[in-house]
């Protein structure tokens, strides 16, 4: 088995995309600190012989070759926990797992020796093996993937559920789908350990040898994606959008990018870790999700999002005057606000209709607002004006705009603890009615009406 050839790969695999970072605006991609915790079967079963020697020794022997070429991968940690070598059987012991070399650097000639020494005598609990085994990670540690390599030649002999353990363990993000390898095991078995993690099955000792090149290979690189932002011809024309990359399965936050178009109009190549099943989300107005996301190592993968949009941007009529004006935005005929714009300021949306409201008295609704693609969609309202109310004390009062003479509608009321105050109105007709707080009959009620005109200020005097 060429293991130096694996290290050779990853070291390729950096050079390679350091060349890129200076020729397609990639930043500059640091390989993440990877965790492997080899948990290792040494049930009884492994005593057994398998072409030219036991299992034992043929999966010692291999395993130990690949801990001398990763103990001198600086971004590489490894630990050991060993099953089925404490207690004999019969009688079964279902606790009969332990972390015999915990994570930590120099560790490799630790787990050689364990390796060496350990002898098959016991029973097969990988569900509790790979429970606990989510506790030998370090707790805390930035830009790091926890991987388990499974080695065993037998399935699940206790009560456990290594398949429900393992999707349990994915969904908390504690570590990456698991690696499982089979020595010499029925393919019958397969759907049992594929449901566990990635499975591979080592037919014969030449296989055994093959598959572990081939999983640590796996386990150490990752791959390059970029995203199109398809418009509504199709055509990966989007771009300046932020994209929060997911754990599809626990829901962990692992990349956040801005969209970014490099040399020629082609979107910034991403390096991604293809043992992730990601969730992205194209954080547009109303967000686009890409569920159950797989990139594939070895090839560049081509991820595409229909975000169609076009821009939308609300002003008032003759003046910016109303600079602090804002707008609610939300999908036609939905409750939820999508995003709360700014007057005279140019937004982006996902090409659609969309309905308006405008926090000015009265409250102004539009309703089916169209956005279409690459275009600007221009909403223009009428300047409003300023009523300036003086009151010779402070007192009770409301306002009500007049559609007709047999319909007026409460806009607001006043502040009752203030004797001068000021409001922003549409232009229209309107009526207010206000009494004094020290004027203790009702026949002191005050009731006028005046005209806001666009842009137009008027004083209003209740006493």
């Amino acid at each position: 088995m060429n293991i130096s050839r694996i290290i050779l790969s990853v070291s390729c695999f950096i050079i390679t995309f350091t060349g890129l970072s200076q020729t397609a605006t990639l930043l500059k991609y640091a390989p993440p600190n990877t965790h492997i915790l080899f948990i290792f079967d040494a049930s009884q079963s492994m005593m057994a012989y398998w072409e030219s020697d036991r299992k034992i020794h043929i999966a010692r022997k291999t395993l130990i070759s690949i801990i001398d070429s990763l103990e001198h991968l600086d971004n590489v940690q490894m630990a050991l926990r060993l099953y089925g070598h404490q207690s004999p059987v019969p009688p079964q012991d279902c606790s009969d797992t332990r972390l015999e070399v915990p994570f930590g650097k120099g560790n490799a000639s630790r787990i050689r020796q364990e390796l060496r020494l350990v002898t098959p005598k016991g029973t097969t609990p990988i569900a509790g093996s790979l429970e606990l085994g989510a506790k030998d990670f370090p707790a805390d540690c930035n830009n790091c993937r926890n991987i388990i390599i499974l080695i065993t030649d037998g399935i699940e002999a206790c009560d456990g559920d290594p398949c429900a353990v393992s999707l349990e363990l994915q969904r908390q993000g504690i570590v990456l789908k698991p690696f499982v390898i089979g020595i010499g095991i029925d393919e019958g078995f397969r759907k049992t350990f594929e449901c566990i993690g990635h499975y591979y099955n080592a037919a014969d000792e030449e296989r055994f040898s093959e598959v572990m090149e081939v999983v640590i290979s796996q386990a150490l690189n990752s791959t390059t994606a970029h995203v199109n932002l398809l418009d509504i011809n199709g055509n990966p024309t989007e771009t300046n959008v932020n994209m929060t990359f997911y754990d599809y399965f626990s829901g962990r936050i692992l990349h956040n990018y801005i969209h970014t178009m490099a040399h020629r109009g082609k979107p910034d190549t991403l390096v991604l870790d293809h043992l992730v099943t990601y969730k992205l989300r194209v954080n547009t107005i109303p967000p686009v999700d890409v569920d159950s996301l797989s990139v594939y190592v070895g090839k560049h993968t081509v991820i595409a999002a229909d975000c169609p949009q076009g821009t939308l941007e609300v002003s008032v009529e003759g003046s910016r005057q109303f600079r602090g004006l804002q707008i609610f935005v939300r999908k036609a005929g939905e409750m939820n606000t999508l995003n709360v714009q700014k007057i005279s300021r140019q937004e982006k949306y996902i090409v659609g209709e969309y309905d308006l409201e405008i926090p000015i008295l009265p409250r102004l609704y539009i309703d089916g607002v169209k956005i279409n693609q690459n275009t600007t969609t221009t909403v223009t309202i009428p300047r409003p004006g300023i009523l300036n109310i003086i009151k010779g004390a402070p007192g009770y009062g409301s306002i009500y705009v007049r559609k007709s003479k047999k319909n007026e509608e409460w806009v607001c009321n006043l502040d009752p603890d203030v004797k001068n105050e000021a409001l922003v109105l549409q232009p229209g007709n309107y009526r207010i009615v206000f009494r004094a707080q020290n004027a203790k009959q009702t026949l002191y009620t005050i009731n006028r009406t005046f005209e806001i005109k666009p842009g137009g200020s008027i004083a209003m005097n209740l006493y």
